[in-house]
């Protein structure tokens, strides 16, 4: 490439000079963001961030000619790069985000020393309340000002009514002595309780004992569900009052399923199959959701099934479980995919 010389040869710039690769750098990403284009400088670390500024400050114009020599070698540079790969853990965990299991993404951002990428708060903000509760109760009240602020005002409301009383109004007090923190600061405390996040959360499972059991239980007999839950409930009556709030059964389906929402479900059920639930409905929970079941489906299919219902007579209990077991898939199957959003039960709001 034929040497450059600025075309101003004023303030420190030696005559004759030639460009730099880092003012050739400099000078690409001025056109770039004399385009408009979204070049993400914050990236960068920070004494290089330092360097460009001070480079662009201390550019003399050029002219096009130059210019376009600087951006020809800059694509002929791209020509030539056949890939490039991402800078430490950080930049590979980038780029592999979603492809490995977050426990070792985990591991690794632990030992290298990385932090989650992102703004941490927003990480804070999406957590339940009662996760946070730990959290407040082993920080300082300034910090735990500084959380209760960066909250949105439902959340805060709700983390404080989980608090006891005194610590609830010292925290809401020291929310006025935060005034002088600096964004800085907030960062700094932000990256930390994210650190401890990461801390608290790393383990071999993805979801909560009681979901996991609840899960398992959703899929037993109900023989031995109601056998489990006697026994849970006689060794630890809280974790048991938990599972029965992730269980999700036949029965529950009026109280969890909007009325729109039960087509999806029978859509993708073998008619068969609800025949012999609704069928095998003997107790007045199980009939009582076979009928909602019945009156939110189209009327014509309702009344094939009831005609095939009277048809087939009596129903073996284990052939009625397995129907309303498939049928409790399917509604699982849709709430996984996002297709159906089952409703809170009054035990949940409890």
């Amino acid at each position: 490439m034929n040497t450059l010389t600025p075309l101003a040869r004023i303030g420190s710039a030696p005559v004759g000079s030639a460009l730099t690769r880092r003012q050739k750098a400099a000078i690409i990403i001025r056109l770039a963001l004399s385009h408009g284009a979204d070049v993400p400088l914050q990236d960068l670390p920070e004494d290089l961030q330092i360097d460009l500024t001070r480079i662009l400050g201390g550019m003399r114009p050029i002219t096009r000619d130059q210019l376009n020599d600087v951006v020809e070698e800059f694509a002929q540079e791209l020509e030539a790069l056949g890939l490039t790969f991402p800078r430490g853990v950080a930049g590979a965990l980038s780029v592999l985000d979603g492809r490995i299991s977050a426990h070792t993404a985990a591991r690794l951002r632990k030992e290298a020393g990385v932090r989650q990428t992102g703004d941490p708060w927003d990480r804070i903000r999406k957590l339940d309340p009662k996760k946070l509760v730990p959290i407040i109760e082993s920080e300082s009240l300034e910090v735990a000002a500084i959380i209760l602020s960066k909250l949105d005002i439902s959340t805060a409301a709700e983390l404080l009514g989980l608090l006891p009383g005194e610590k609830a109004r010292r925290i809401t007090y020291a929310v006025s002595q935060t005034t002088g923190v600096t964004p800085d600061a907030l960062e700094r405390i932000g990256i930390s309780l994210a650190a401890q996040l990461d801390t608290v959360n790393e383990g071999a499972f993805d979801t909560d004992p009681e979901e996991r059991v609840g899960a398992i239980l959703n899929f037993s007999t109900a023989a031995t569900r109601d056998d489990v839950l006697t026994g849970l409930e006689e060794a630890d009556k809280d974790f048991a009052d938990r599972v029965r709030k992730a269980i999700f059964t036949f029965m529950n389906i009026p109280d969890r399923i909007a009325p729109r929402d039960i087509p999806k479900v029978v859509r993708g059920i073998d008619q068969s199959v609800l025949v012999t639930a609704i069928g095998g409905c003997t107790t007045p929970e199980a009939t009582r959701a076979a009928d909602y079941i019945l009156e939110n489906m189209s009327g014509r299919m309702a009344d094939a099934i009831r005609e095939e219902v009277k048809d087939a007579g009596k129903v073996k209990p284990k052939d009625a479980e397995a129907a309303m077991t498939e049928i409790v898939t399917m509604v699982r199957e849709l709430e996984t995919s996002g297709e159906l959003l089952l409703i809170a039960g009054e035990e949940d709001e409890d």
